[in-house]
């Protein structure tokens, strides 16, 4: 629960994977984490999954991209797959019917993330904390490409979940730009997939230096 990843007074950047193709991705998390700025990397394949070998796919790319985390000293959490997670020895992001927490706690090494998706739930983050979770998500906040009929929470519902106790991470549609409508929530994370990963990877640091000016202008609460 203690993760320095969470003792941060602004929010951190947690860039989510798209499905591109491995090796165009590789460069974009390359471009990406090179800037010293993504603070947590999630590891998202839905389409691999889906092919005849999928697993398997997966299980390789995500050494690789694993591998390169750690010359970045950026921790890694693998979408939905406690197993996965416990053979790489990394972190975990289950959804609500991704598996208990108590599992992922006995599975994985302490100091791995355990985030778990409680769209804008206050019991569901309530659980999480009590489980040991170590971030609740919260989304939608904006519509996204990534998941464009996903429900859109209230601000009042972010104001809650903010005070329960567990660092929140926001997810959905969120923008270098339209993050700023936020600047006055304790927000620990900010999960980005399209506006960073769907980016040519030559704009890709840049737009990761936007992010950090749009989390410089936080209006952290005394």
């Amino acid at each position: 629960m203690g993760h320095s990843l969470f003792s941060s007074p602004t929010p951190k950047l947690y860039l989510l994977t798209n499905d591109d193709e491995f090796e165009l991705l590789y460069q974009k998390l390359e471009a990406a984490l090179s800037t010293g700025l993504i603070a947590l990397l999630q590891i998202r394949r839905k389409q691999i999954l889906n092919l005849p070998d999928g697993a398997l796919k997966l299980f390789d790319e995500a050494q690789k991209i694993v591998e390169l985390a750690k010359t970045y000293h950026v921790p890694v959490v693998i979408n939905d797959d406690v197993k996965l997670a416990e053979k790489l020895g990394v972190g975990v992001h289950l959804g609500q019917t991704d598996g208990s927490i108590g599992d992922a706690l006995q599975s994985l090494l302490p100091h791995q993330i355990i985030g778990r998706t409680c769209h804008g739930d206050i019991a569901l983050i309530k659980e999480a904390k009590n489980d040991g979770a170590s971030y609740a998500a919260m989304g939608a906040v904006f519509t996204s490409t990534t998941k464009p009929n996903a429900n859109i929470i209230s601000r009042q519902q972010l104001v809650e979940g903010c005070q329960q106790g567990i660092p929140i991470c926001v997810i959905g549609g969120l923008t270098a730009e339209n993050v700023s409508d936020l600047v006055d929530l304790p927000i620990a994370l900010v999960a980005v997939v399209g506006d960073i990963i769907d980016l040519p990877a030559a704009d890709i640091a840049q737009r990761c230096c936007e992010w950090q000016q749009a989390f410089s202008k936080w209006k952290i609460p005394t």
